[in-house]
C-alpha cells in the first residue's frame, strides 16, 4: 500500500467513490466539458450540504475528523451501500496507529481433525486469503487450494483459475473488495503490504480494481465453477470464524446434479488422497507422522 494512501485513507476513499458516481445518478446534468470522471468536488459538497473548501480539506487529508452527520451526508451523495457506509464511518473513527507485531496464523489441532472428517471441500484461510490447511476434497476441487497457496494470487495470475470460475470478473472484484475490507486500518501489516505490493506489480486487473476502493463482505454465497474432470458444479460457500482463522466449506444442494458430480470427484480422487495428507503444510511435523 502506498504511503500516501495509508496516511490519507479517508481522502483516498472519498475521491475514488466520487469518481464512480455519474452526474445523472446524482440528478445532475452531464455537461459537455467535464474533465473528471464522476462528480466534481464542488458537486459533492453542494449535494452533501457542506462547503467546497471543507470537502477539499477532507479529500486532501487536512481534516480527518468529520462529524458522523457529515459522513452520513457524504455516504448518501456517494450512494454507498451498508458495507461501504460502515467502512466510511470507520475510516474517520479516531484511533492511534501503533505498529503491530506480526503473529503467525495458527490452525488449531481440532480444526485439522475436523477437516479430516468432512466429506465436502473444506479448507482454512488466513486474513490475506492464504490457504493454511485443506482436506483432500478441497484439493480435488482445485489444486490451488493446497496449503501455501494464496487464493487471490491464484485467481489473478493462474490461467487455470480463470478458466475454473464461470464469472471470473465478478470473483476478482469480490475478492479484491473483500481484501480491502479485511485490511481496514491494519495498513502496516507486513503480509498485507507484501501481497498488495506483489499484485500491484503483476496484475493490471488488481491495479484497476484496487484503485476503485470497493469494499465488500465475502461470506456466504453461491458460485459456479468448471471442473476439468466432472464439468460444471454449482456450490454454496460458507465461512466460519475459528479463533484467528476462517474455515471455508463448499457444498452442493442435496441430490442435485452437482451433488452427484461431487461424489464422482471424490471417487476419482480417492487413490490420490492416500499419500501425504493435504490438510497440513509440508513442514508441519504432523504431516510426517506415521
Amino acid at each position: 500500500m502506498k504511503d500516501e494512501e495509508a496516511d490519507n485513507r479517508l481522502g483516498s476513499y472519498l475521491r475514488a467513490r466520487r469518481e464512480l458516481v455519474a452526474p445523472a445518478q446524482a440528478g445532475l446534468p452531464p455537461g459537455g466539458n467535464r474533465r473528471v470522471p464522476g462528480l466534481r468536488r464542488e458537486e459533492v459538497a453542494l449535494l452533501a450540504g457542506i462547503s467546497p473548501d471543507y470537502y477539499l480539506r477532507l479529500e486532501r487529508g487536512r481534516d480527518k475528523n468529520p462529524s458522523p452527520q457529515v459522513l452520513e451526508s457524504l455516504a448518501r451523495v456517494l450512494q454507498l451501500d451498508d458495507v461501504e457506509r460502515a467502512y466510511l464511518l470507520g475510516l474517520a473513527a479516531a484511533r492511534p496507529r501503533v505498529p503491530r507485531r506480526k503473529r503467525p496464523e495458527h490452525v488449531p489441532a481440532r480444526v485439522h481433525e475436523l477437516l479430516a472428517h468432512l466429506q465436502i471441500p473444506a479448507f482454512v484461510e488466513g486474513r490475506a486469503f492464504d490457504v493454511l490447511a485443506s482436506n483432500p476434497m478441497a484439493v480435488a476441487l482445485s489444486p490451488r487450494l493446497r496449503p501455501g497457496q494464496n487464493r487471490l494470487r491464484s485467481l489473478l495470475l493462474d490461467p487455470e483459475e480463470r478458466a475454473f470460475h464461470q464469472d471470473w470478473a465478478k470473483a476478482t472484484a469480490d475478492f479484491i473488495a473483500a481484501l480491502r475490507t479485511t485490511i481496514g486500518d491494519d495498513t502496516d501489516n507486513p503480509r498485507f503490504v507484501e501481497l498488495v505490493g506483489e499484485l500491484a506489480l503483476s496484475s493490471q486487473r488488481f491495479r484497476t480494481l484496487w484503485a476503485r476502493h470497493d469494499v465488500r463482505s465475502l461470506d456466504g454465497g453461491t458460485t459456479t465453477v468448471h471442473h476439468p474432470l466432472v464439468g460444471e458444479l454449482r456450490l454454496h460457500r460458507d465461512k466460519l470464524a475459528i479463533d484467528d482463522v476462517i474455515l471455508v466449506v463448499y457444498y452442493p444442494d442435496k441430490d442435485s446434479d452437482s451433488d452427484e458430480k461431487l461424489r464422482l470427484l471424490a471417487a476419482l480422487s480417492h487413490t490420490d488422497s492416500a499419500g501425504t495428507p493435504h490438510d497440513r503444510p509440508a513442514d508441519d511435523p504432523l504431516s510426517k507422522a506415521p
